[in-house]
């Protein structure tokens, strides 16, 4: 290799930040669905381990009451005992 050559990791890396995205080649009526998908897309990089915590605690909330319930239900679900 010259020196003048890049390696194909540089223009790799090159090339990736030249890229667009696929903004460019998404038709004119389907871009307020696109501009959506960024939305959200920046929304998930920039609050991304704080939306998944949340989302893990509701989960976790979710299946503990659903969890409960069912206890209940084979608990005392048969015994004619008012809810």
């Amino acid at each position: 290799m010259s020196s003048n050559e890049e390696s194909p990791e540089a223009m790799a890396e090159e090339s990736m930040q030249n890229a667009g995205g696929l903004g460019e080649i998404v038709p004119e009526p389907l871009m307020p669905a696109w501009r959506q998908f960024e939305r959200v897309q920046s929304f998930r990089e920039r609050h991304g381990e704080t939306y998944v915590t949340v989302l893990e605690v509701l989960t976790a909330i979710a299946l503990a009451g659903g969890y409960a319930w069912w206890v209940y239900l084979y608990l005392l679900g048969g015994s004619g005992a008012p809810i």
